[in-house]
């Protein structure tokens, strides 16, 4: 890990342009993201032990420019799994949400499962990413857990660092951590402590009556601080399930692998049904210099240009709605793939189109031809080259061999 962190480029733009929300509830402080067209169920983000709002950033600048409305919380200070349901259950009664798709990574998966367990009629669709089922694991593996509400600041945060695996990572994925490890730095003891007690508190996951077709799991088949065994309890419990898999990604593959995860999300979006509105989408400019309104207008060009053709459009529309998942499931499969535009340019191809007789590759190049020279009689193969100009005493007839070139006229 790095000694000092620098935020990256692309989050200082995201934290100028979507703001946070901070909402009392109770005597829960709920502290969020809501970005998007807001006539659109949202997707509602939860983070794991270690995460805040502000990972999945990636998720809500990319969604929210197609048209979806995408919220991505903190996890309150609740102290066990039936506090969890009824405040986020407030929560969204507070925000006026009433249908919502959830994509929850490891805790966050978890606390996902059981709001869809306890509130069925709410949640329409879920995406797992290293989850579990049940938290017996963690709890063996902490024999403190019992004080875990007492323990002080510093070894919590030492706990729960850890927890992510320090070695020798490709660049995104040490990006990724990196970033991780600078959230974990704002959060409070009590954050901590509630997050901790969340993970080893005893509860499993019961039946859900979600059918199968509506939940997607995203899993890395890389290193993960999820084991292995418990991410194949929820594929064993989700049999019906689309699976992705990402061949990298450690433990935050939406901020290591944020093309691939929102393909992904997209994909699901599109099977539940959930349309996105880019119609509703206001012209954001892009790049940090904020105010460029040429990136604006460019942007709302092309939306009228998708929608000239009014009312008759809608049946072209369809047909490239029906088209998306090829296109989207072609670009994962070649996205490990080296850019074209990072590759060199090739070298220009003679143009031979406006000669009529082919040269062989001994012959010498042509020089430029005179406007009343004969472009159809063909040249020998030992043939010098010829002057820039002729004269014009005999345009028409063939150099012999041993005739000499003609001088240049100055």
């Amino acid at each position: 890990m790095k000694g000092v962190f620098s935020a990256p480029g692309d989050y200082i733009y995201f934290k100028s342009q979507v703001p946070l929300h901070k909402i009392p509830i109770g005597a829960k402080q709920w502290r969020y993201y809501d970005f998007g067209p807001k006539a659109v169920p949202p997707l509602i983000c939860l983070p794991g032990t270690a995460g805040t709002a502000d990972v999945y950033y990636k998720q809500i600048m990319s969604l929210s420019m197609k048209g979806y409305r995408v919220i991505s919380v903190d996890i309150p200070r609740v102290w066990n799994h039936h506090e969890w349901v009824q405040s986020f259950e407030k929560f969204l009664d507070a925000i006026d949400v009433h249908y919502i798709h959830l994509y929850g990574t490891s805790l966050g998966g978890f606390l996902a499962q059981l709001f869809a367990q306890h509130r069925p009629r709410r949640v329409r669709s879920l995406i797992l990413s290293n989850t579990f089922l049940e938290t017996r694991h963690f709890s063996a593996s902490m024999p403190w857990a019992p004080v875990v509400g007492w323990a002080p600041s510093f070894l919590l945060k030492r706990y729960v660092l850890t927890g992510i695996p320090n070695g020798p990572h490709e660049p995104f994925i040490a990006d990724s951590v990196d970033f991780v490890v600078s959230q974990v730095e704002t959060l409070s003891r009590d954050d901590l402590a509630s997050r901790l007690t969340l993970t080893v508190d005893a509860a499993a996951v019961g039946s859900l009556l979600l059918s199968d077709s509506f939940i997607t799991l995203i899993d890395t088949n890389d290193y993960c601080t999820i084991p292995q065994q418990l991410k194949d309890q929820v594929r064993e419990r989700y049999p019906g399930a689309r699976q992705a898999y990402l061949k990298s990604g450690g433990d935050f593959p939406f901020l290591s692998r944020p093309d691939e995860v929102n393909l992904h999300l997209q994909l699901h979006l599109r099977r539940v049904g959930l349309e996105a509105r880019p119609d509703l989408v206001p012209g954001i400019p892009k790049g940090s210099g904020g105010g460029s309104s040429e990136s604006s207008t460019s942007q709302n060009d092309e939306r009228k240009g998708h929608d000239a053709n009014g009312d008759g459009s809608s049946s072209a529309q369809n047909e490239r709605r029906g088209d998306i998942d090829d296109i989207l499931i072609e670009h994962s499969e070649n996205s490990e793939s080296p850019s074209t535009e990072s590759q060199p340019p090739l070298a220009p191809e003679n143009n031979d189109s406006n000669s009529e007789s082919p040269l062989s590759e001994s012959q010498l190049p042509l020089a430029p031809e005179s406007t009343d020279s004969n472009s159809e009689n063909p040249l020998t193969k030992s043939q010098p080259p010829l002057a820039p100009e002729i004269t014009e005493s005999d345009p028409e007839g063939p150099l012999s061999e041993s005739q000499p070139p003609l001088p240049v006229e100055k």
